[in-house]
């Protein structure tokens, strides 16, 4: 039986650490931001890697989307940007959120408010 739940234990994939937003700069240009976003997450290569980040109203809807198309294994953190985010007039805070290419989005938000 012992052996059984070695097996059961091996066999159970771990969870991996998801993307972890260090900080972000957010700056007005225009009618639109830029939104510079600093992630760190343990990218092992192709099958493993930090594949985007999104800025959320509070609401939950989504108002720009960074998709980032390749491992960063050897660049940790990192910062990516995103500009001509269109935000509604009156929005003085939005979240960011980070996803990765095994566990998709993270659920984990973090908050930014708007420069006036």
């Amino acid at each position: 039986m012992k052996y059984i739940v070695a097996f059961l234990l091996a066999a159970t994939p771990l969870a991996a650490d998801p993307p972890v937003i260090d900080a972000v700069e957010v700056a007005r240009s225009g009618e639109a931001w830029r939104f510079d976003v600093t992630l760190s997450h343990p990218d092992t290569g192709w099958d493993h890697y930090a594949d985007g980040w999104r800025v959320l109203a509070l609401d939950g809807t989504e108002l720009g989307h960074r998709v980032l198309t390749h491992p960063h294994v050897d660049e940790q953190p990192f910062t990516r940007s995103l500009s001509g985010v269109e935000i509604p007039d009156g929005v003085i805070e939005v979240k960011i959120e980070a996803r990765d290419t095994q566990e998709g989005w993270t659920g984990t938000y973090y908050p930014v408010q708007l420069p006036n």
